[in-house]
């Protein structure tokens, strides 16, 4: 198991550098550094009354890799990929993506990028809030017991044997305590020590979540939807023989992404609350896509409202990325903005009607940290204020860091969008953690199958069974759909499931069979995703290509 090695901290106060290079607490007339070991938790707290600027927190532990382990570590956001690795992997960034492709797509930004190192060495990677080393059936686990002062990096290095954890928060500027890393180091089965992290965090999934069925409208229409053509899917969802619980509306609703109470009416010309409506009378909670903290280009509160948005240091607008016309970060402790927000949630749910809301692109709160703030206590404020303004709606996140979102969502996706083809080639998305992909949202949602259930409810996003506008192969499609259904707690479509015929709707039932699974292991072997489970009293073993 992991042994402390070192404990590195340093800080600026007036100018002046200090560092301590310790294993136990340590005391000047500035400052207490806590260190704190208690069985299996680890902690460092700064306690002090001066101004200091924080350069590093980091703690490093002896841990004799061995040749057979596989290393899991949480990458930074829900898309970012997350897989078991071989210990003497290694993880390719942007370093290699031409310079014009960076900043066309605006590819930094998704992920962790702008400030985390991909050295591209074999043994040598990272990833974020928690990570475990499998040996066979036994887990050494390590994870952050604490997110909302500040990320967790978790780096591993083969060759130095060690794994070293190191909170984010460069020059963070303190005045007060201040929990430099908390951490939980434990070891046992797969269900005994992911059962003592979140005990350890006190946290479950909200009393309001259950596991949940439906459809959404984006991998089929995408932004070309209207009351018609969902009002036909509606009808068609209704009709099965698997009750369904969430009939979801995706992007394309709206005249423009920031323009939450501006509704498209030449696509729906009687309102979201008509169209709220006609979903409540079949009987299915109505549900609607935000993208809560980001506005594009073309928006019009773009135009308008320029103070809502953030700035960086050199005092230009944050982009979020390149969708839509280019879109760019709102400010969240921006108060007019604060309210603008509270208008649209109070309009979507209470005027409208819609009670489950899909929040997406929430990474983009936290880009740019604040002299005061981490991007972990930004981002923890941020999902703090949409459970304020929610008015009791479902809330799945998505596109966000996961280990702020434990307990506050009661879904979240656990992975990248899936695609219409297995796996996009291209050389600038090879490159890109954050990417859409079938193959890498299908792993995801094995490797991250542990937080279903404890953090929240995964969403694995959706499957897809239909013939039709999919280069999936049948092969493809019956492995996303079995994967989602074993690992998820949500279980959605894009389909008209009246186009389904005999063979497909006998699949679909085998499909549903497998929501009564628990999975034991899986593994990637050679180009291959071998999956163990049970359903009941009997097992059974799944090998797909991956």
């Amino acid at each position: 198991m992991l042994k402390l090695k070192s404990i590195n901290f340093s800080y600026t106060e007036k100018g002046e550098l200090f560092t301590v290079s310790t294993k136990r607490s340590v005391r000047n007339d500035r400052m207490f550094f806590e260190v704190e070991t208690d069985g299996n938790t680890f902690s460092a707290v700064i306690h002090t009354d001066n101004e200091i600027q924080i350069n590093n927190i980091s703690a490093t532990f002896e841990y004799p890799f061995m040749s057979a382990e596989k290393i899991f570590l949480n990458g930074y956001q829900s898309w970012t990929d997350s897989i078991e690795h071989p210990i003497s992997d290694s993880m390719r960034g942007l370093k290699f993506t031409p310079k014009h492709y960076l900043e066309q797509y605006a590819l930094t930004q998704y992920g962790d990028y702008n400030f985390t190192d991909y050295p591209f060495t074999p043994g040598e990677m990272h990833g974020w809030t928690y990570g475990y080393v499998r040996h066979e059936n036994e887990y050494d686990f390590f994870g952050s017991l604490d997110e909302r002062t500040g990320f967790t990096k978790i780096l591993t290095s083969i060759r130095r044997n060690e794994i070293t954890f190191v909170r984010d928060c460069k020059d963070h500027t303190i005045n007060s305590d201040y929990t430099g890393l908390k951490l939980i180091i434990c070891t046992g089965s797969e269900d005994t020590v992911f059962d003592r992290y979140f005990e350890l965090l006190e946290i479950k999934p909200r009393a309001a979540a259950k596991p949940v069925m439906g459809y959404t409208s984006w991998y089929r229409h995408y932004q070309n939807i209207s009351s018609e053509i969902l009002t036909a899917d509606l009808n068609a969802l209704a009709e099965q023989k698997y009750k369904s619980d969430i009939f979801q509306i995706d992007d394309g609703w709206q005249t423009k992404v920031g323009d939450w109470l501006s509704v498209d009416t030449e696509k729906f010309p009687e309102g979201m609350a008509e169209m709220a409506a006609k979903i409540r009378e079949k009987g299915l909670i109505p549900g609607l896509w935000l993208a809560p903290f980001v506005c594009e280009k073309d928006s019009e509160v773009f135009r308008r409202f320029e103070p809502w948005l953030l700035k960086d240091a050199d005092r230009n607008y944050v982009k979020g990325g390149s969708n839509w016309s280019g879109f760019y970060v709102f400010d969240i402790y921006n108060k007019e903005f604060r309210s603008y927000l509270r208008k649209v949630f109070d309009t979507v749910t209470k005027e409208w009607g819609f009670g489950f809301l899909k929040l997406d692109f929430l990474y983009a709160a936290c880009i740019e940290p604040r002299h005061d703030k981490t991007r972990g206590q930004v981002m923890a404020d941020a999902m703090d204020f949409l459970r304020e303004i929610s008015n009791g709606a479902l809330l799945l996140g998505c596109g966000v860091p996961l280990g702020s979102a434990f307990g506050k969502v009661d879904y979240c996706r656990i992975g990248c969008d899936v695609s219409l083809n297995w796996d996009d080639k291209s050389y600038m998305k090879m490159m890109h953690r954050e990417r859409i992909s079938t193959k890498n949202s299908i792993l995801n949602s094995v490797f991250r199958r542990q937080l279903n259930g404890r953090a929240f409810y995964n969403d694995p996003d959706v499957y897809i069974l239909r013939d039709t506008g999919t280069e999936l192969t049948d092969a493809q499609k019956q492995c996303l759909a079995e994967i989602n259904a074993m690992n998820g707690g949500v279980l959605f479509t894009s389909d008209n499931m009246n186009s389904y015929d005999d063979i497909t709707q006998k699949i679909f039932s085998r499909i549903m069979a497998l929501r009564n699974s628990k999975v034991i292991s899986a593994e990637l072997i050679d180009k291959h995703l071998i999956v163990k489970f049970t359903i009941g009293e009997r097992k059974f073993i799944r090998k797909y290509k991956i």
